[in-house]
């Protein structure tokens, strides 16, 4: 049973486009710094883990810490992500923040090799 404060919002939000739901999610992203990816449960091998561990396929870049070379880690993560450069300084301001979500070994070891090489600290999870 919601309180009334909650059922005026969910009504409020009912009145919004797509377009505008987009940027409310966005904008609560970057106010409370949580993301609105869904949760994923991992289930336990039936066998008992008889199946072994299964090798990781896809990883999160995560960039821990910028380093000294601030201006250098904004162009390597706009090269990385595409984003502009508003952008990529509001990401390298927040570190530590994800940068790329399920990306394959290959490019996430890419990317981290090159935000090493500027002098970033960075994360593969």
């Amino acid at each position: 049973m919601a309180s009334d404060k909650i059922n005026a919002i969910v009504e409020e939000l009912k009145t919004l486009s797509v377009l505008e739901l987009s940027e409310l999610v966005k904008a609560v992203e970057e106010e409370f710094g949580v993301s609105a990816a869904a949760a994923v449960a991992v289930a336990a091998p039936a066998e008992g883990g008889a199946a072994g561990a299964a090798e990781k396929t896809e990883f999160d870049v995560v960039l821990a810490d910028v380093g000294a070379e601030k201006i250098k880690v904004i162009k390597a993560v706009r090269e990385i992500t595409g984003l502009g450069l508003a952008e990529a300084k509001a990401l390298v301001d927040g570190a530590p923040k994800t940068l790329k979500e399920a990306v394959s070994k290959e490019d996430a070891e890419a990317a981290k090799a090159k935000l090493e090489e500027v002098g970033a600290k960075v994360e593969l999870k």
